[in-house]
């Protein structure tokens, strides 16, 4: 097929992006509205792909009184979110459609605690890296979706006051280190190579599974080689926001040698020592 016949083709086909390509600012304003008025209400839970953050899944599982384990086994599907299958999660929906999970006929049934895709919506977000720089930079833009009456809704705002009143930023807060490491990872493509098996686990349990991760840093293992003090641990092991925020920095530490917990000076020799010692036991268990 010719390029001009193509082109003449792909002219001719009715789609159009449901992003709107003006990107905004905090204080750039927007014209939207949702409530229970509105003609289209809860027509985007019937139609969802959400993509879980880790901040989603400590809310509705604590709402829900489940560990994480057991709430992202009933809950959420996996998916690879990119090529190396760094792994993602994504909302369930109800068996043989596209629909919420959690959506009843009155509405949400986790509203208070809904993930942070919801709170945005119908305003997307990203974080990027300018060329040449080194902070990331949240940008905003419009998703308008042929279903979506809220855009006709007489309310103007600001991208600023929209985050304030849903809630977005203590998500954005507590997600920031988690989204970080996801771009790091991104951007530095195949130079790093693909990640071993034992990395792509520390991802999976310092993202979605914080029951372990305070397990896990309660354990003999961890005190050997990271030098917390007990004050520091217990209030890591009480509190599980704080647990959330500290397991961001820890696999910026183990993936990206972004030091930032104390390491003891021993703990190198030491874990040394004990490989040498598995290996030599291993040695004459084999005879």
């Amino acid at each position: 097929m010719a390029q001009d016949d193509l082109k003449n083709i792909a002219d001719e086909i009715p789609w159009q992006s449901p992003v709107q390509p003006v990107e905004l600012r905090p204080d750039s304003e927007f014209q939207f509205n949702c409530h229970k008025g509105v003609s289209c209400f809860n027509a985007c839970c019937r139609n969802i792909d959400i993509t879980l953050m880790p901040y989603d899944i400590v809310r509705l599982k604590r709402r829900a009184g489940l560990t994480s384990s057991q709430w992202v086994s009933r809950y959420t599907l996996p998916f690879p979110m990119d090529g190396h299958a760094m792994p993602g999660l994504k909302m369930a929906t109800k068996p043989g459609t596209n629909e919420c999970v959690f959506l009843e006929e009155s509405g949400c049934s986790v509203y208070a605690d809904r993930p942070s895709a919801c709170r945005y919506y119908a305003l997307g977000s990203m974080g990027v890296r300018r060329a040449g720089g080194a902070q990331v930079e949240d940008i905003y833009f419009v998703v308008r979706e042929e279903h979506c009456k809220g855009h006709d809704e007489p309310r103007t705002l600001t991208v600023a006051q929209y985050r304030k009143e849903q809630g977005l930023e203590k998500y954005d807060q507590m997600n920031f280190e988690w989204r970080d490491i996801v771009l790091k990872k991104r951007s530095s493509g195949p130079t790093v190579g693909k990640p071993s098996e034992r990395s792509l686990q520390l991802f999976d349990l310092c993202s979605y599974d914080m029951d372990n991760f305070r397990e896990f840093i309660a354990g003999d293992g961890f005190a050997e080689v990271f030098d917390l003090s007990p004050d520091e641990l217990a209030e890591l092991l009480a509190d599980e926001d704080k647990l959330l925020l500290f397991a961001g920095r820890f696999l910026k530490q183990v993936l990206f040698g972004e030091m930032t917990i104390a390491v003891k000076p021993e703990a190198r020799s030491a874990r040394l020592r004990k490989r040498r010692q598995r290996e030599q036991e291993a040695g004459q268990g084999g005879d």
